[in-house]
C-alpha cells in the first residue's frame, strides 16, 4: 500500500508532502495505481522546479520514499501545484480505495 502524507501549516498553506510503498494493485511495471502516483508526484516537483521560483529539499529512499519539502515561504504557484497533487491523489484513492493509497493531511 502507498502512504501519502501531506504537511500543512496551521494556515492551510502546504509545506510538503511524503509518499511511501508500492500499492501492489498488480505486478511490477504493469501496476497502474503506482504509475499514477508516481506520475503525479513526479511531475509536480518538475513543475515548481521548472515553473516557480519557490525553493525545496528532495529526498528518495527505499520502498518507494519522496519526500518534498519547501526550504522558504512557497508562492502562490506552489501551493496551486500541490493542491492539484493532493486533489489527484485522492481522487485516485477514491477511485481505487484505501487497500491500495492511504491519503492523510498533517498539520505542522
Amino acid at each position: 500500500m502507498i502512504k501519502a502524507i501531506f504537511y500543512k501549516k496551521s494556515d492551510g498553506t502546504y509545506k510538503g508532502f511524503s509518499v511511501k510503498g508500492h500499492a501492489e494493485f498488480d505486478n511490477s511495471g504493469k501496476d497502474i495505481v503506482c504509475a499514477a502516483v508516481s506520475a503525479l508526484a513526479i511531475n509536480t516537483i518538475n513543475s515548481i522546479d521548472s515553473l516557480t521560483d519557490n525553493k525545496f529539499e528532495l529526498k528518495e529512499g527505499k520502498s518507494g520514499l519522496l519526500e518534498f519539502k519547501f526550504t522558504s515561504k512557497s508562492d502562490e504557484k506552489g501551493q496551486l501545484l500541490l493542491k492539484s497533487l493532493a486533489l489527484g491523489i485522492t481522487e485516485i484513492q477514491k477511485e481505487y480505495s484505501e487497500k491500495y493509497l492511504q491519503v492523510y493531511f498533517k498539520e505542522v
